[in-house]
């Protein structure tokens, strides 16, 4: 097969999109597939590219700037015509929400392609920000031609479909495949990231508001015994720096930045408890929840009505849930922590769960075969 990828950004870029769309083409690689990806370049790079990593083919149109994580990027058809032409793909995985998919809609050399359009998340309606609601209305139309023309549809969970009003006319054509993450080599523990004793805490993730980091450090007040990794960039850093030091945490509390895969897998060796305590369905799945269960930890994660964390962690089986927002909640979940044979029979029934639900081995061989089924239902 020839399979071409369309989305954001890809590798070195992070994210958990990023990354398991690099796990999966690379995966795909593995098994004797021509793969190919079609992204953008971060914004102010104007200039587009054309590399290869670990055997794929990756072209990145420039990219001006990305208001309202929108990238613009007046080159994107240009590109998309000379990828379709030069690697001449079999079949189209979306990766949306993306804008830049809309110009697959006016070109004819993508459209006679058959298309996967892989929906990681929804573009909330109901958005804090005016210009990302008034946004979404202009967009949605295109988006729900987008998804109309894809010969089928990939969610992520149960919930996350059955909660997502963009995949609602579409039941028929959907298909439910989890995320997932591959193997990773044995780390030793980064016991100097943490800058207090007691139970250490890992978050990832990028700094913005939805993740609920805030909530994470004002849980942390309330437990003196606790400190923090908090490992990511965003536009949040500042004001979550200013509430630490309110807060009078900030010794206990480690802003660690963008770490590479070597520095992120020795945190998740070296904690003993990780944390999302995201606040709404923008956390659709939670990838990173994947790769601390890999690591053997237990989880502590916010119960997002309608996301798919829930259906990633088991309550009490993995790790625990708590209601999203509520610092009290989290604070008490960390000091349920604080019992090392829990963490231990959590961190093992979780590894034991992403081994059996969410390995890239398993989830990247009901993708391809969902690949095969697309591309005889064209030739059919």
């Amino acid at each position: 097969m020839r399979i071409l990828h369309v989305g954001k950004y890809y590798a070195p870029q992070h994210g958990g999109i990023e990354r398991y769309t690099r796990s999966m083409a690379e995966w795909c690689i593995a098994r004797g597939d021509a793969v190919a990806v079609l992204a953008h370049q971060p914004p102010g790079r104007w200039r587009s590219v054309h590399d290869r990593i670990g055997g794929v083919d990756v072209y990145r149109a420039g990219c001006l700037a990305a208001p309202l994580y929108t990238p613009l990027s007046p080159t994107f058809p240009l590109q998309l015509a000379r990828v379709i032409g030069e690697f001449r793909p079999d079949l189209l995985h979306l990766h949306l929400p993306n804008p830049s998919c809309v110009t697959l809609l006016a070109s004819g050399a993508a459209r006679r392609l058959p298309w996967i359009a892989h929906w990681h998340a929804d573009v909330p309606a109901d958005a804090p920000d005016w210009r990302m609601r008034a946004a979404y209305r202009a967009y949605r139309p295109f988006e729900q031609r987008l998804l109309r023309k894809a010969t089928a549809i990939v969610a992520t969970s149960q919930p996350y479909r059955d909660a997502s009003p963009a995949l609602q006319p579409f039941p028929d054509k959907t298909r439910i495949i989890p995320l997932g993450v591959e193997e990773a080599p044995p780390a030793s523990p980064m016991d100097s990231a943490w800058p207090g004793d007691g139970l250490r805490v890992l978050a990832v993730g990028r700094l913005s508001r939805y993740k609920g980091f805030d909530v994470l450090l004002r849980a942390l007040a309330a437990v003196p015994s606790a400190s923090l990794v908090l490992v990511g960039e965003g536009e949040c850093e500042n004001e979550l720096r200013t509430l630490a030091h309110r807060s009078g945490i900030e010794s206990r509390v480690s802003f660690a930045g963008a770490l590479d895969d070597d520095a992120l897998l020795r945190c998740y060796a070296g904690t003993d408890v990780f944390v999302l305590p995201s606040l709404d369905r923008g956390e659709a799945f939670g990838m990173v929840l994947l790769e601390a269960m890999r690591a053997r930890k237990p989880v502590v994660a916010s119960a997002v009505p309608g996301s798919g964390i829930a259906s990633v962690v088991g309550d009490g089986e993995t790790g625990l849930l708590v209601a999203p927002g509520d610092a009290e909640a989290l604070a008490a979940a960390l000091r349920t922590m604080q019992d090392a044979a829990l963490r231990d029979r959590l961190g093992s029934a979780g590894h034991a769960r992403w081994r059996a639900r969410f390995s890239l081995a398993e989830t990247a061989t009901r993708m391809r075969t969902l690949y095969e089924e697309v591309l005889a239902h064209a030739i059919g």
